[in-house]
């Protein structure tokens, strides 16, 4: 019988009560029905406490497991939410070895029809958000025997985007992980960025429909060399394996999983 990849880990997954079974789910939703298959303890941290509830009672279900996920209510822009996720993670499963950023939201808009309020929500998620996880969960991982740390980013930060806060905020989320993990290599602590393009997740079929609520097709698809847009459990695959032992020397690298979109 083969070992399963993350048996013994314990994960914080942000923004991953969007893990709701009979529904499209998020990436980060995806993520915490993945590592949980492999073996991993979850905490689903995120600020919708219905769908988060909901999440790990599906995913235990499943399991037939009373607590091998469960929800604690986060939102990543505040110091003191973390502060209490991480203590109340450490209360329940007595470590953490893996922390996924992928709380998320999107928005449109170019320079100047951007408003502050809309540039600084983007920041507060994308970029505080993932600065201030980050810090709050490094002095257990180093207390531990290292840790890995995944951002969610996305292909905007490479590429001129829709959104001009939105792209600027995951770009700098690719950022930080590159130089997080030149500080933290020292602890074992990897760190590293994803850039996922089009995926079917709640928030881009909100946006696409917005955008084509007059049936036109698809706009994304003509742009993606693999004729389709992603799954997220596709992109969920590639978290899995940078937060698994097997990804033991990736850190500090950004990682594009598109479709081939950005090789135009």
């Amino acid at each position: 019988m083969c070992s399963k990849q993350l048996e013994g880990k314990v994960a914080i997954i942000t923004g991953s009560a969007t893990g709701v079974s009979d529904q499209v789910m998020g990436i980060g939703g995806a993520t915490a029905w993945n590592f949980v298959h492999e073996g991993a303890h979850v905490v689903i941290a995120d600020i919708d406490q219905r769908n988060g509830l909901l999440t790990a009672s599906q995913i235990n279900y499943k399991d037939n497991s009373d607590n091998r996920a469960i929800f604690i209510g986060l939102d990543v822009s505040i110091a003191s939410q973390w502060k209490k996720v991480i203590a109340k993670t450490i209360h329940q499963f007595g470590q953490i070895d893996i922390l996924v950023h992928a709380a998320g939201k999107a928005t449109r808009g170019n320079i100047e029809d951007t408003s502050q309020s809309q540039w600084d929500e983007m920041m507060d998620i994308h970029s505080k958000g993932v600065f201030l996880g980050t810090k709050s969960v490094v002095p257990v991982m180093q207390n531990s025997s290292g840790g890995s740390i995944i951002i969610v980013s996305s292909i905007d930060a490479l590429v001129g985007g829709s959104g001009i806060a939105y792209s600027t905020a995951k770009g700098a989320s690719r950022t930080f992980a590159k130089v997080a993990a030149v500080q933290l290599a020292k602890d074992n602590i990897r760190v590293n960025s994803i850039h996922p393009g089009y995926t079917d997740t709640p928030l881009s079929r909100k946006l696409v429909n917005e955008i084509i609520a007059d049936g036109s097709p698809d706009p994304r698809i003509p742009r993606i060399p693999i004729g389709r847009v992603a799954n997220s459990k596709e992109i969920s695959n590639l978290i899995l394996f940078l937060a698994s032992d097997e990804a033991s020397y990736i850190t500090g690298t950004e990682i594009i999983i598109d479709g081939g979109v950005t090789s135009q």
